[in-house]
């Protein structure tokens, strides 16, 4: 492992330059993938696997039509390269286990009976492991088990993937039997095209990804939208002035600057009235919301968090739930304003 100096901290990575393709390649060159599950992390890491030489089969339960539908465009042949779930479990030598967190604690009892020894179960999060008290999901002791959690969505897997570039991912081993299990954990990772690899735990892996998810990934930035986009409408601006200054500069400018440079970089290159307001509000915005980060994470550790996500999911009227959600977040002000602002972008 590379040693790279993170913001004054050593940390220990895997990069692309010294765990290449090809040896990932003859890492995994005697193993067939079987990619359970062709949701949302499924279908980019087959395919991208698939694209790198990988042998790869797809487990996909036939009556979720849609998804079986998928793996059949994108390629998989059923009957050879596409199975029911189980079928593919016992021909495949390493399971990734990619289906939903909720789907993972129902499914487990007809998995676990088709792993073989020697067999290797990968995860891409460590909720199912790290919170196993609640979800069932405890490997036998005859398998490998190992973690690659892209830090990425599915979509932003496979994109990045074909533009030549890599989503970071992390890696853990969480039981050893075949003495192999972290050059095959390391080998999938790059098979998948993760950027770069750092380690971590199961746990350190759920609680971090739990906590960003509803923090600064998704539920803190909606939240600070709408309320930044609530002010301004109450204070007469038109939706477009508001959405504007609340998203659309975001999005389309100031991100891409931190992506490309980072935050300090981002402020240096911004007006001296932009430039000294944001300093000054920074710490503002900090001392409001940390109390709200620490009892997240508290939450996500307790496995309160897991516990509520499981009987929220586990609902028999949980997708009608769910929908109504996403359509009150769609049909708001601030998104129906951002889809017109979004045909308003000249075309590339």
């Amino acid at each position: 492992m590379a040693k790279i100096n993170f913001g004054g901290v050593i940390e220990n990575v895997v990069t692309r330059d010294e765990f290449s393709l090809s040896k990932a390649r003859e890492v995994l060159k005697n193993e067939i993938v079987a990619v359970i599950g062709y949701g949302v992390q499924g279908p980019a890491q087959a395919m991208n696997m698939k694209d790198n030489g990988i042998t790869v089969i797809v487990g996909q339960a036939p009556e979720f039509k849609a998804d079986w539908d998928k793996a059949v465009a994108d390629g998989f042949v059923p009957g050879k390269t596409l199975f029911p779930i189980e079928e593919a479990v016992k021909k495949g030598t390493i399971i990734q286990y990619l289906v939903s967190d909720a789907a993972q604690r129902i499914l487990w009892p007809k998995l676990k009976p088709c792993l073989k020894k020697g067999d290797a179960l990968y995860f891409s999060h460590g909720f199912s492991i790290t919170y196993k008290e609640h979800t069932g999901v405890v490997p036998p002791p005859f398998v490998d088990v190992i973690l690659v959690a892209p830090k990425g969505s599915g979509t932003s897997v496979r994109r990045n993937f074909l533009a030549g570039a890599g989503i970071n991912s992390s890696f853990s081993v969480f039981q050893d039997f075949t003495g192999r299990a972290e050059e095959r954990t390391i080998a999938l990772g790059i098979a998948i095209g993760s950027g770069y690899l750092f380690p971590t735990t199961f746990e350190q892996e759920v609680y971090s990804d739990l906590t960003g998810e509803r923090g600064v990934l998704m539920g803190a930035l909606a939240g600070i939208m709408d309320a930044q986009y609530q002010v301004l409408r109450e204070n007469g601006h038109s939706p477009s002035e508001a959405f504007n200054e609340t998203v659309e500069e975001l999005t389309q400018s100031l991100i891409r600057l931190v992506d490309e440079n980072g935050m300090d970089w981002m402020y240096s290159n911004c007006s001296a009235t932009a430039q000294r307001g944001a300093l000054d509000w920074r710490p503002k915005f900090k001392a409001a919301t940390l109390p709200v980060f620490k009892d997240l994470y508290n939450k996500v550790k307790s496995g309160e968090e897991c516990v509520r996500v499981l009987k929220s999911t586990g609902a028999d009227n949980y997708r009608e739930v769910l929908n109504a959600e996403l359509k009150e977040l769609g049909n708001s002000e601030i998104w129906r304003t951002g889809a017109a602002v979004r045909k308003l972008r000249p075309v590339k």
